[in-house]
This record gives structure tokens, sequence and C-alpha cells, in this order.
């Protein structure tokens, strides 16, 4: 077919408002995160209050309805640019499909999380009902949201002018659910803390310390508002309060039947739902914690925005690491269940130096990333 006929085939089509049906699609990208994220917060609980009795219980049924919805929205999207035929200067062709690089990027995001799902089932089936969440499949799950995360960044700036408030409160979005995903992610560190001790200790907040200057860094500069971190905190932690009220009601309509002390009679104290049960009763707090400790971080997020991270990222990343420390160093040093490791003063060197490196190498990636994705 000569390019003449390509471009009358494609002018004789229904007219579609491809901007249009990409911020649409955006938007589902970015609901489906948070039902993601309400049924992945309940799953972490079931599998500590009740144990694993089915691949099917309902935290995963509505983990991958999510999932589903936005393997639709991204692939939609792609559907409608590859069958108009004429595509957008923007729009690049992967594997015969035409969409641009963020819908690309946020339905191979997807792919990775869809693979996850069997492989998981799989590790139960071979390792056991017990769980950690940084087993390969939850870490490859984890990695396919993270991507399809900053997919949905990148089409923000795809769809919208940089002066754009909707484009600003899109990014701010993202950035909330690319920090919440991180913090989920980082929670097994005091496992790691409570069973080894040493330099182990700061296993968090070398790596909190890390992903969230990332995450803050990043929505800051993308956004260029200047208190964006501060709002990002503390919207992770209103969405991790609906995580719980959402995983309370659901318990209380389903009233699953609890196998967790057979669980933890068969199992060893050193598993990760042991050494979870094992640290609430020292702490004397619920299993499952509160949502408090999302909110805590806000202080090192304060001091990025004064320190203007749109502007000077490196040195408000460390005082966002010193802000950190400032405020979960002594939770940590009065913590009950860490009482039997907590480290020598040459340790606590070390590990705060760790701290405030990491938070450095953490904006100096989201530099780097802002910079190549204002390129495009």
């Amino acid at each position: 077919m000569s390019r003449i006929e390509v471009l009358t085939s494609a002018a004789s089509r229904p007219y579609v408002d491809v901007v249009a049906l990409r911020r649409g699609a955006l938007w589902v990208l970015l609901a489906s995160k948070l039902t993601a994220g309400w049924g992945l917060g309940w799953d972490i609980r079931w599998h500590v209050l009740i144990g694993r009795d089915s691949f099917w219980i309902a935290p995963h049924v509505l983990i991958y309805a999510s999932v589903a919805a936005a393997v639709a929205a991204s692939l939609a999207v792609v559907a409608v640019e590859t069958w108009r035929g004429a595509a957008r200067p923007d729009a690049v062709r992967v594997l015969g499909l035409v969409g641009t690089r963020g819908f690309h990027l946020a339905w191979l995001g997807m792919v990775l999380v869809i693979l996850a799902a069997p492989i998981d089932d799989l590790w139960h089936r071979l390792f056991g009902p017990d769980v950690t969440l940084w087993s390969p499949p939850h870490l490859l799950g984890l990695l396919g949201a993270q991507v399809n995360t900053l997919a949905c960044m990148l089409i923000a700036c795809e769809v919208w002018p940089a002066a754009s408030r909707t484009r600003a409160t899109a990014l701010l979005l993202a950035a909330t659910f690319l920090f919440g995903t991180f913090a989920i992610a980082t929670d097994p560190s005091w496992r790691v803390a409570f069973l080894y001790g040493g330099l182990a200790f700061y296993t968090w907040p070398v790596l909190s310390a890390l992903a969230f200057a990332f995450s803050l860094v990043l929505g800051t500069m993308l956004s260029g508002l200047r208190w964006a971190a501060v709002a990002v905190v503390l919207l992770a932690t209103l969405a991790q309060m609906s995580t719980s009220a959402v995983a309370s009601a659901g318990f209380a309509v389903l009233q699953p039947t609890s196998t967790i002390q057979d669980v933890l009679a068969d199992g060893d104290a050193a598993s990760p739902i042991a050494v979870a049960h094992e640290m609430a009763r020292r702490n004397g707090t619920p299993i499952g914690g509160s949502s408090l400790p999302r909110a805590l971080p806000v202080v090192g997020a304060a001091l990025l925005a004064l320190v203007d991270a749109r502007r000077r990222p490196l040195p408000a990343s460390l005082a966002f690491g010193v802000g950190l420390l400032a405020v979960m160093l002594p939770r940590m040093m009065r913590s009950p269940a860490l009482a039997h490791v907590l480290p020598d003063a040459v340790t606590t060197a070390a590990g705060v130096a760790l701290t405030l490196l990491a938070a450095v190498v953490g904006a100096w990636l989201a530099a780097r990333l802002t910079a190549l994705l204002r390129t495009r």
C-alpha cells in the first residue's frame, strides 16, 4: 500500500480526540493505583492476621481487577492510535503498536505485574504459605507497578503543557503513589533490623532515604511546586488511612477464618509472619501497625522544600535525610522490639553516613530522570 493510500485510509476513519483519550486514560491509571494500593495493603494484613488460604482471596481479586483496568486503559490508547494509522508526532511504533513513550512504558509495567502473579502462586506452592514482601515474585510485581507509575508521570508531561495546573496535580498524585509503594516495599527492613542488628539496624533509614528522596525530588522538579514533597507525604498518609479502612471493612464483611496460629505454631521464629507478631507484642501495638509512620517523613519533606529541591536537589535531599533521621532514629532507639540490637556509637555513625549518602544518591537519580523526561 502506498503512502497516499495509507493517509487516505486513516483520514476516512472516524475522528478521535487522541489528546483527550490520553488524558482520560491517565486518570484511569491513577485511580487504578489507589484501588490496587487498597488491595495490596489489605493483602499484607490478610497474610499477617488470617494466613494464606487461596490465591483467590479478596485482596488479590481487588489487586488484579485494578491491574486489569490499568492494562485496558494503557492498551486502549495504543490500540486506537494504531487503528488510526496516522500517528501524531509524539507517538512511536513498538512491536507494530503506535503510542507515546509514556503509554508504551505503562503497558510494559503492567506486563511485569501480570507475570508476577503465576510466579507468586508457584512460589507459595514450593516454599509454603509464609510470605515476605521481598520474595522475587513480589519484587517483580512492585517493579512493574513503579514502572507504570513513572509512565504516568511521563504521560502527564506529554499531554499537558508545563504551566498547566492539571499537569501538576497529576504529577503530584503519581509521585504520591511512587512514594507510597516505596514505603510499603521498605517495611520488611524492620525484620532485618530485628534479626541481625549491627549495621543492618539501619536498613530502613538507608533504603527509605534513597527511595523517598528519589520520589519527592522527582515530584518536586517535575511539578515545579516547591512544597510538593510535603503534599506527597500527607497524601500518602491519607491513602494509607483509606487502605486501613478498606481492609477493616473487608474483614468485617467477609469474616474469614484465621489460620494464623497454626502458621505460627508450625513456622520458625525468624519467619516474616512470626517476627511481625513478635515485634508487635514487644511494642504493645496492634498487628499491622497504624498509618502514623507514613507521616513521619513529613519533617524531612519540609526541610527539602525549605532548601528548595527545584533548584538545589542535592543539598535539599541532604536536608531531607537529616530530617528523616531526626524523627526516626529516636523512635528506633526507644523501640522495645529493637532493644536487643541497639548499635554502638561507631555503627551509628556509619548508619547515619550511609543514610545521608543514600538520600543524595536518590536525589541525583531523580534529577537525572527529570532531565530525561523534560526532553521528551
